[in-house]
């Protein structure tokens, strides 16, 4: 189904006619409607895993107003489930809505944007307000939500009202499509302002609450999200309610694409030679019993290739958001977690107690809570299929993902570095003062969270971070052609500047002859006959790390 790679398209009719290359998830309809039959199913996946693009699927499937036939042609559904296609296939009146723009930095801007959303579902059905076969009353209710001037009462009941309706012009019950149900609620709580988030709350669990409990419009609702949010608090008294997380087995092979199914993909498009690229950086997520990859960085890298085949992977996935959930977890005043952010930043695993169940307003209240969020949006993954229960063992899935997590380790490094630590050592170097220059370095390094397995990325990363934060201009410059200075700092004030070589010692005894290695280096590559005009004074250090412990030496 399809010959293109078609990124940012997630209205399935358009997908299909554009004739983007479709990995084929159409028998999640029928598994869902002809085995379980929930009345209300909420599927939480973290962003950018197809969630858009699965209901707008279910959407063409069911509407009673399309003729989906060609959209579908030669899709699995249609191929081993005809029966269930001809009698369930356009049969239905279907309501869809996305609440992903319902939000904004105020209650009345984005409760306005929630109205809007509500206004443009109206344009679609425009037919129900003209329909005499719909009541009065339920006509001009409809009437004003069109026109984006409904009261609270008429929002609250909108989605009940536009199905009673659509029951009354079909004679039959609606199907309720609703996605990023919690968006709303995520961009209040985001703004800290707790009024604003409680009457969010009131309205969105007011317009969940009236549509899916008892309601005899309903045929059966299908809802996606980031976050389970606790029933009690979005859907209470919603009966025959399931919720498929992460965690869960069921449908687990729906969202994501899993390793045959990218490498057919590769195979389709003549790259198949990606595969190992993609595979380190993308793949790694394991939902419920199956393991599968980022739909939209696969997308985007393939996409990437064919216009040039020496594309390097790149973090499509990171581009597409703030990550504030991430940041805020590593930023967290009241929750130190550096011990095993190492453990995870270094290919390692943590075991942790996981709560399906959450609220928005307390997700930074635990531990507990904040790694069930990471695990829920996508910036850790179970590292076993077998874990179901609510421990679980988890990891960071890929590159990409350890990528985000060093960022956010540097940088709060870098915004939280004492400055009396940072001053300390930088006065003992300008004054060449070795052992205190040292001392303040392995104890800064002690306050830090390493990465990679203490690479020299780290090291490099620690100490850009430490002259930064002091001001100072860094630069790294290749002399000559003879090789590369690790790193040169210029103290303009005083006309100073220093030249520094690093070494990653193998072990701890080595870092004093390390340290003299790195010296003898910088003068049998001729860096030190570099000369910055003004400046009086060259420095020139060996420094040698081993974990987290620095030995600085001075060249004499």
């Amino acid at each position: 189904m399809g010959k293109l790679v078609t990124v940012g398209t997630d209205i399935f009719d358009h997908f299909i006619r554009e004739e983007g290359y479709y990995v084929d998830k159409t028998e999640l309809i029928y598994e869902l409607v002809a085995n379980p039959h929930n009345r209300v199913s909420l599927f939480t996946r973290p962003r950018r895993f197809g969630k858009t693009l699965t209901l707008t699927m279910m959407e063409s499937f069911f509407d009673v107003r399309r003729d989906s036939q060609e959209v579908f042609a030669g899709s699995k559904i249609i191929a081993n489930h005809p029966d269930f296609c001809r009698e369930w296939m356009n049969q239905y009146p279907v309501l869809f809505l996305s609440l992903k723009d319902a939000e904004g930095r105020t209650f009345d801007l984005a409760y306005s944007k929630l109205k809007t959303v509500i206004s443009d579902v109206c344009i679609k059905h425009s037919y129900l307000g003209t329909s005499s076969l719909v009541t009065k009353e339920d006509a001009e209710t409809f009437r004003r939500l069109k026109a984006g001037k409904g009261e609270k009462a008429d929002v609250l009941n909108s989605l009940n009202t536009i199905m009673r309706m659509m029951k009354a012009v079909y004679d039959k019950p609606a199907i309720l499509l609703i996605d990023e149900y919690d968006v709303p609620l995520a961009k209040a709580e985001a703004t800290q302002n707790k009024e604003f988030f409680t009457q969010m709350l009131d309205v969105i669990r007011g317009m969940m609450s009236i549509s899916l409990k008892m309601n005899e419009y309903l045929k059966f609702a299908v809802i996606t999200g980031c976050l389970r949010i606790s029933k009690e608090s979005i859907f209470p008294g919603v009966s025959d309610f399931a919720c498929y997380s992460v965690t869960s087995p069921e449908f687990s092979q729906y969202f994501g694409f899993t390793r045959d199914e990218v490498a057919r993909m590769l195979d389709t498009f003549g790259i198949p030679d990606k595969m190992n690229q993609i595979c380190e950086r993308y793949e790694g997520y394991v939902f419920g019993n199956t393991e599968v990859f980022c739909p939209w960085d696969v997308a985007n890298y393939v996409s990437a290739v064919l216009k040039n085949k020496e594309t390097k992977p790149k973090n499509y996935w990171a581009d597409t958001s703030s990550n504030t959930i991430l940041n805020d977890f590593v930023n967290h005043s009241k929750i130190d977690a550096s011990e095993k952010f190492e453990t995870l930043l270094n290919g390692g695993t943590i075991t942790e107690d996981i709560s399906e169940e959450l609220t928005y307003d307390h997700l930074a209240d635990s531990e507990k809570n904040l790694w069930s969020v990471l695990l829920m949006t996508g910036y850790v993954s179970k590292e076993n299929k077998e874990d179901e229960g609510k421990r679980v063992k988890l990891r960071i899935p890929n590159a990409e993902i350890a990528d985000l997590f060093k960022n956010a380790v540097v940088d709060h490094f870098e915004r939280t570095l004492d400055a009396e630590d940072a001053n300390a050592f930088m006065t003992a170097m300008w004054n060449e003062d070795e052992q205190a220059a040292s001392d303040m370095l392995t104890k800064i390094l002690w306050n830090s969270i390493s990465y990679f397995n203490y690479g020299e990325e780290y090291y490099h990363g620690i100490l850009h971070g430490i002259f930064t934060a002091m001001g100072f201009s860094l630069e790294f410059i290749d002399e000559d052609g003879l090789g590369r200075l690790d790193l040169r700092v210029r103290d303009r004030r005083n006309r100073t500047y220093l030249l520094l070589e690093f070494k990653r010692s193998g072990r701890e005894e080595d870092l004093e002859v390390d340290c003299d290695e790195a010296i003898k280096q910088v003068f049998t590559k001729g860096y030190d006959k570099v000369k910055l005009e003004g400046y009086e004074k060259k420095l020139i250090y060996g420094i040698a790390f081993y974990a987290k412990n620095a030995k600085v030496k001075c060249a004499q």
